[in-house]
């Protein structure tokens, strides 16, 4: 019987049914789209900080800022001699190699972070930046000061600082020449689970090996690569020195913010830095723990800073920090409001209809029908709705999700100074936080995936209208009496 007067009266109020559907539907599927949306954002922002950080890296180390002394130099400084008066067009050129932000830790506290309570694993890597000039001058000296990428500068993502120029100084003579950077990451390959090499693949040739400590090879990232017309077997020279290309590596995800990989002992010669690294992975034990071992490696070991991905996360700015500000602020709370809106509406329009059918109820109740029999037919009858718009809802939602993975709109994080040693934030090679004193601006493709548990919320959420507006309607119509019947038909 409940089941026939059901489907009746559902059939003979199909315009009703739909209007409360639809309000339900609208609210349901801005949830299911703010929820997705922000899912996106989460990951695109899971991404900059992966590429950042490497894969399974719960924090970094870097040694403190310290102020800058009086006699400390704005930039790296490269000095030519100049040929003979015969020589109208003596070209030269000239590398100098110098750890990011020019702050280095002592190696040994890498043992020495993975002792603490709660660390599982630690490894160290330096970081370093290539300034290689190129110049072309007649008689004279000509001497010239370029801050490009000495202390941590370098152009866009992927660390290349490819075409900038340098206004030279020159004594006695003229000088023309280029000033370009690249970025240098020395990796501990005998642990390449953490560290600046962790979140990228190799898509061509292979690796470094344990064996390879030493040994003068390079990985370089595919970007690089493609701007320098580099592969596998070429030979890439700095300051004199030959290493072969082994390896192209491919970032996971997003731009990669180094182009080259070495052994980290090679790295060490390079930079005249022996037993040194400029950031320490760090791996912990539980990530439920990540405050609780940030503060023990801060309590026992001074003079260093530690950054989480959680600092790291507050310093990403641009068009993705926005966009995910206003999705689970204003987002949020759209969604709220949409949703009680919807509620109210279809509970206002359940206890409109049950008005209008003063006859037919109290006609029931006339026959011997109980309230709570009443009450009951009421609210199976919004439950059907509220199930019709639940059903709507996440096709509208899942339309909306679809429609901006389609799209994948791009957006810009820009990664800003975290206030690590070396006077800036980590997005320069290596990834480690106190790198690079010049923000790195990535792109991300933005996706709304939905999952499972959105899926279920929806479902919830379509229940609970249904059980709102059926309460109100049940309510109204259990107050009916047999007499409001025979009062509506005079």
């Amino acid at each position: 019987m409940f089941g026939i007067y059901l489907k009746r009266e559902l059939g003979r109020r199909k315009k009703a049914a739909l209007v409360i559907a639809l309000g339900l539907a609208l609210g349901i599927a801005l949830v299911i789209t703010v929820n997705s949306v922000s899912a996106g954002m989460t990951q695109a922002q899971d991404k900059v900080l992966q590429s950042l950080y490497g894969l399974g890296t719960d924090m970094t180390v870097t040694k403190a800022r310290t102020a800058p002394t009086a006699n400390s130099s704005g930039g790296p400084r490269f000095e030519f001699d100049a040929k003979g008066e015969d020589d109208d067009d003596a070209e030269q050129s000239s590398d100098r190699v110098s750890t990011q932000g020019g702050q280095a830790l002592k190696a040994a506290l890498v043992t020495q972070v993975a002792d603490q309570k709660g660390v599982a694993a630690a490894v160290g890597a330096l970081t370093l930046n290539v300034t290689k000039v190129d110049g072309s001058f007649t008689q004279g000296k000509a001497q010239s000061s370029s801050g490009t990428g000495g202390n941590g500068g370098q152009g866009g993502p992927g660390g290349s600082g490819g075409g900038s120029t340098a206004a030279p100084q020159v004594q006695g003579g003229g000088a023309s020449f280029d000033v370009n950077s690249y970025s240098v990451a020395g990796v501990d390959v005998t642990n390449q689970d953490l560290g600046p090499l962790a979140s990228s693949k190799i898509s061509s040739g292979v690796t470094f090996t344990s064996a390879q400590a030493n040994a003068k090879v390079a990985v370089v990232s595919k970007s690089y690569a493609k701007e320098k017309s580099y592969k596998v077997g070429s030979t890439l020279t700095i300051s004199s020195t030959k290493y072969k290309i082994i390896g192209i590596a491919t970032p996971d995800s997003s731009d990669s913010t180094t182009d080259v990989y070495l052994p980290l002992k090679q790295a060490q010669t390079l930079a005249d830095a022996a037993d040194q690294v400029t950031t320490i992975y760090v791996k912990a034990t539980d990530s439920q723990q990540i405050d609780t071992v940030k503060a023990t490696i801060q309590k026992n070991i001074s003079g260093t800073t530690v950054t989480t991905s959680a600092d790291l996360a507050e310093t990403v700015s641009g068009s993705l920090s926005t966009a995910s500000n206003l999705a689970t602020s204003v987002g949020k709370w759209l969604s709220i409001a949409v949703l009680v809106a919807a509620f109210l509406v279809a509970a206002l329009l359940t206890s409109s209809a049950v008005s209008r059918r003063v006859r037919e109820f109290g006609t029931l109740k006339a026959l011997g029908w109980p309230s709570r029999r009443v009450t009951r037919q009421v609210v199976g009858e919004s439950m059907v709705n509220g199930l019709l718009g639940g059903a709507l809802g996440i096709a509208l939602g899942l339309a909306a999700a679809y429609t901006v993975t389609a799209i994948s709109p791009k957006l810009t994080a820009e990664l800003g100074n975290t206030g690590g040693g070396g006077g800036g934030m980590g997005g320069g090679p290596g990834g480690g936080p106190g790198q690079q004193s010049a923000s790195n601006t990535m792109e991300i493709a933005l996706s709304a995936p939905v999952s499972v548990t959105t899926i279920a919320l929806a479902v919830g959420l379509a229940i609970a209208g249904g059980l709102i507006a059926g309460a109100m309607g049940g309510w109204r119509a259990s107050r009916m009496r047999p007499a409001d019947a025979l009062r509506s038909v005079s």
